[in-house]
């Protein structure tokens, strides 16, 4: 076996974990902009999986998501949370979140659904995103929002709850 083989052994033995990032949008009023899947129930923020084999980091993830999903390409500020997600039936996660900023309503007016993956959109103001969105990536939004509010550091997550 060559070096090259056995590194590449190595690499396929190693443990698999899956990546994913989003954006965080606002509107004037600070509410944030959810979108509706056509794939599972609920609610999700623009986003998907970072296509790592191919080269894409998740800041390009989260941009080029954006981009196809609600048809705005826009720059994404800083990194607000990262999540490490347990699965079942599945491999961990890790979310990053990103910055989307505040949306003008002419932004608003120009969204566009990726009509194969998503129903509808809409701005919830946050006492309502628990019940938009529950479980890890409810807290992760709270989360988001809070270091926005309170201009701290990336918050880091686990299953949505703060670990530092």
């Amino acid at each position: 076996m060559t070096t090259t083989d056995s590194f590449a052994a190595y690499i396929a033995s190693l443990p698999r974990i899956l990546a994913g990032a989003a954006a965080l949008f606002r509107d004037a009023e600070g509410r944030v902009l959810l979108v509706e899947p056509n794939y599972r129930d609920g609610w999700a923020l623009p986003g998907g999986t970072v296509e790592s084999d191919d080269g894409e980091t998740p800041r390009q993830g989260a941009r080029r998501e954006t981009l196809e999903e609600i048809g705005l390409d826009r720059e994404l500020g800083r990194l607000l949370a990262v999540d490490w997600v347990h699965g079942t039936g599945r491999p961990p996660l890790v979310a990053y979140l990103y910055d989307g900023g505040v949306l003008t309503e002419a932004e608003c007016e120009a969204i566009r659904l990726q009509e194969e993956e998503l129903l509808s959109w809409r701005l919830v103001p946050r006492e309502d995103l628990p019940a938009h969105l529950p479980g890890a990536l409810g807290r992760r939004v709270l989360a988001a929002l809070d270091v926005l509010e309170s201009g701290a550091g990336t918050a880091e997550l686990e299953n949505g709850h703060r670990v530092a």
